[in-house]
């Protein structure tokens, strides 16, 4: 009956609700053992020599779902014809990228884009991942990689997450020793840009200087 059906509708809401609730908790709980775990130096940074812009495709792919499903298209302007390495933990590098490739989906608008850029700098490579979503009011950008900190959430994607996305990203960088920053406009989008330490090895392909 009726009411029969009304019953069940609302406990397929809460079961979602809760399912919901559990993977936020999930999120949650792995990302704080993490970030307190780089914090205190417990998790080893294992630098190798990789092909940074294969790493880029590789994270595309991964993230090819999303960018269906928000109808926001993944940019790779890639400058160089031959392999551009660096020396770094692949793995760490990859969490990064997909960090702020999900908080540029979480900003970005629909029918938007989401692009990568590598630019050389002396003895390292900038990586710069930009959107043309919301944008970022100055006044927050300071506070942006703070645990759980969060801008106008009325402006964003309600995607899952522990809301320390960011925070391990700068963590993850600065344990490279390298560095991270941010710029954006409101209603223009922002890019955040980080270094990482050029591979040394003979015959290292010379990228132009930029920025």
């Amino acid at each position: 009956d009726e009411d029969g059906l009304e019953d069940t509708e609302q406990a397929l809401k809460f079961l979602k609700k809760a399912s919901n609730n559990v993977d936020r908790m999930s999120y949650l709980i792995n990302d704080l053992d993490e970030i307190s775990k780089l914090e205190s130096g417990a998790l080893p940074i294992n630098p190798t020599k990789f092909k940074i812009n294969e790493l880029i495709k590789e994270v595309f792919e991964s993230e090819e779902i999303k960018s269906k499903k928000y109808q926001i298209q993944l940019i790779f302007k890639e400058k160089y014809n031959e392999p551009v390495y660096v020396s770094a933990d692949r793995e760490r590098i990859r969490q990064v990228l997909s960090n702020l490739i999900d908080n540029a989906f979480k900003y970005g608008k629909t029918n938007g884009t989401i692009s990568v850029s590598l630019f050389g700098l002396h003895e390292q490579v900038l990586v710069e991942v930009t959107d043309d979503g919301a944008g970022i009011d100055e006044k927050n950008l300071p506070r942006l990689f703070e645990r759980f900190y969060r801008t106008d959430s009325s402006r964003s994607r309600q995607i899952a997450g522990s809301g320390l996305g960011l925070s391990i990203v700068k963590h993850i960088v600065e344990a490279h020793q390298q560095t991270i920053n941010v710029r954006s406009t409101v209603g223009i989008g922002s890019t955040f840009g980080f270094t990482l330490e050029k591979a040394k090895q003979a015959g290292f392909p010379g990228l132009p200087y930029s920025i």
